[in-house]
């Protein structure tokens, strides 16, 4: 499995078979460029600008939003109800977070999470190799919760999304408030990576990427 992360809370995961499923796309007003990609599938977790614009994917995805299992391109997505703030949604809404598998590897994108997980979500959720979470805090959980969520989840790995980077102007927190002081952190130094089951770590360990787009 590939996972390259575009910008904000928009990843392309590709399949050892070629499945493209991309995540949350964004508007390019946020300040990432143009995703110009195309997929077989894309999640959307809420229905806001920087997490919505399915308009701007090519390839004729399908679209998978909203609590509940779904299967789409052979692959079957849950979709976890959450809140996008700590008020159960009256500021900002409802969220979801999907979970599904590919190459053998359970991946969990949390979308715009905005509070701490709910034992009941934690069992719903279940075991997560690759969790891809947001950590910039104002419009989701910020740098102390995410860390709250890892050790909830206790995925093998961590990437983090929706951040402050020089490309957005969101009034945002960068990663390095949620990766100071950590052990087990690795700075990738690329937007892509390779990850198999048999190559994941046996403690888990967060790992920066850099937005392809910014």
């Amino acid at each position: 499995m590939r996972i390259e992360w575009l910008g904000h809370a928009c990843f392309l995961i590709t399949s050892s078979d070629g499945t493209r499923i991309l995540t949350d796309p964004y508007d390019p007003s946020v300040g990432y460029r143009d995703m110009n990609v195309e997929a077989d599938v894309v999640t959307v977790s809420h229905d806001h600008f920087d997490h919505n614009y399915v308009k701007g994917v090519g390839g004729s995805p399908e679209v998978v939003e909203g609590p509940g299992r779904r299967t789409a391109k052979g692959i079957e997505f849950l979709g976890v109800g959450t809140f996008h703030d700590t008020s159960g949604g009256a500021q900002r809404g409802r969220n979801t977070v999907f979970v599904f598998e590919v190459d053998g590897l359970k991946v969990c994108h949390l979308g715009d999470l905005g509070h701490v997980l709910t034992e009941e979500q934690v069992r719903e959720i279940g075991e997560v190799d690759v969790l891809l979470i947001p950590v910039g805090g104002t419009f989701t959980i910020g740098p102390q919760e995410a860390w709250r969520v890892v050790e909830q989840l206790k995925p093998k790995v961590v990437i983090p999304m929706h951040f402050k980077t020089p490309a957005v102007g969101l009034p945002i927190a960068p990663v390095d408030d949620f990766i100071s002081g950590r052990p087990n952190v690795k700075r990738v130094g690329a937007s892509e990576v390779e990850i198999t089951k048999e190559a994941l770590p046996a403690e888990t360990e967060v790992w920066v990427l850099e937005p392809s787009r910014g």
